[in-house]
């Protein structure tokens, strides 16, 4: 019994060894800072008070009363509607192309995930030049339709539009790999059986490729949505949140509240509520849509 034991002992003692260095990593830089975003959101931590005082859940009760937050939320529910669906389609679509027997394949796939290879600041830097009044070419197509100069990033009711399309062509082709990858999993047999019975090649898309590819836009769904929160370095370069909030995006606020206006406390409770509503979706995402999946 003690052999059993020991042997045992040995062969689990060997294994949590191997994963004890990436399970200290993710104690230290996951699970402690969001505990203490948790403990941190409790109390209240500015320039005024540089000792937390415990304030319970005052903080929460001040985001329902802070006009901008609600606006920065609204605003990151639209950014998600905005760039979640459309990248999943295009990436699909893409991956349709790129899956095809044609010369010079590895080229159109190259093209295809290139935007994703370049950093966030330089794309940014590059779509801001393109969204330029008077210079830009969206800014001159725009000013074709207007008939008057159009400042794309500087008008309310663009500057959202243009974001998205910015973050569109940059997330597109990454998750196109993915989604690559999956077609090329699913056999051949089944096209060629689909062809022999007079089935076409849309209704074999959507009755082979689409159902079987099922566990990749789940995959692809749950990432473009927490995407979605935490794509804020565009934003730096391009419009600071404006204008008057109308770009701005909840982790952007979160970092300006932390380190512009020090209140430590208030941006722990924005970041514990960003946190639950990417679990939530999450969540609903693998519960709702796992029935409908095809694993194998």
């Amino acid at each position: 019994m003690n052999a059993i034991w020991s042997e045992k002992l040995k062969r689990n003692g060997f294994g949590w060894g191997l994963v004890l260095p990436s399970l200290l990593f993710l104690g230290m830089f996951t699970y402690y800072p969001m505990l203490k975003s948790v403990w941190l959101s409790l109390y209240e931590k500015n320039l005024a008070t540089p000792e937390p005082l415990f304030v319970g859940f005052g903080n929460y009760a001040g985001l329902l009363k802070d006009h901008v937050f609600m606006k920065v939320f609204n605003n990151n529910i639209v950014f998600a509607l905005g760039t979640v669906p459309a990248s999943i389609v295009l990436a699909f679509v893409m991956a349709l192309f790129a899956d095809k027997a044609l010369k010079g394949r590895a080229l159109v796939r190259i093209a295809f995930f290139y935007p994703n290879m370049i950093p966030m600041i330089a794309v940014a830097n590059i779509w801001l030049f393109l969204y330029t009044p008077h210079f830009g070419l969206f800014a001159r197509f725009a000013s074709w339709i207007s008939e008057q100069p159009v400042n794309l990033l500087g008008t309310p009711d663009t500057v959202m539009g243009a974001l998205i399309v910015m973050t569109i062509w940059k997330e597109a082709g990454y998750f196109m790999i993915f989604y690559l990858a999956g077609m090329q999993q699913i056999s051949k047999d089944l096209y060629e059986a689909a062809a022999v019975n007079g089935v076409g090649a849309m209704a074999a898309i959507r009755r082979i490729t689409i159902p079987l590819t099922m566990p990749t836009t789940l995959f692809v769904a749950v990432i473009a949505i927490t995407n979605s929160f935490k794509l804020v370095d565009h934003l730096w370069i391009m419009t600071k949140g404006g204008p008057n909030n109308a770009s701005n995006l909840l982790l952007y606020y979160i970092y300006d509240t932390t380190f512009n206006y020090y209140d430590q406390g208030m941006a722990a409770a924005m970041t514990v509520v960003m946190i639950a509503l990417l679990l939530i979706v999450s969540s609903m995402q693998f519960f709702g849509w796992d029935r409908k999946i095809h694993y194998e």
